[in-house]
């Protein structure tokens, strides 16, 4: 297996569970157990109410693409091989927004409100990537 030569997450003790579920391929995030906001990135304190208390929960996965950039540029080295490549916005199903790539898509097929779902990308031995993908037959 040759090298991972693109950018990977700084992990620290906040996000290191964050990492440690997407390893395992597992979605989860953390949700405020006084008042129910889902937070993404992971924080220490939830950002509505100030609360530490945020259990991870499992998450669908699932959500809609809000906005997307094609990228005709190579800003890493280990993105040369990809362009273009497409970055996408996502509006969680449970509310927060997150971007990654989207994965297996074919130039011009992503619209805004078009379903995802999340896949992980297995990048090193410890470290797997959540990137979304088109779901089938919904675009």
């Amino acid at each position: 297996m040759s090298a991972y030569r693109k950018p990977l997450p700084r992990i620290d003790h906040v996000s290191a569970p964050y990492w440690e579920y997407c390893r395992q391929h597992e979605f989860r995030l953390q949700t405020c157990s006084p008042c129910g906001t889902v937070r993404y990135p992971p924080k220490e304190l939830c950002p509505s109410c100030l609360s530490p208390d945020a259990p991870w929960e499992r998450m669908s996965g699932k959500g809609t693409v809000w906005s997307w950039v094609e990228m005709y540029q190579s800003y890493f080295a280990g993105f040369r091989d990809e362009l273009p490549y497409i970055i996408v916005f996502v509006q969680l199903a449970e509310g927060p927004m997150m971007m990654a790539n989207l994965v297996n898509s074919v130039q011009g097929a992503v619209r805004c409100d078009a379903p995802v779902e999340i896949v992980f990308v297995q990048a090193t031995p410890e470290i797997s990537l959540p990137q979304f993908r088109l779901i089938a037959g919904r675009t």
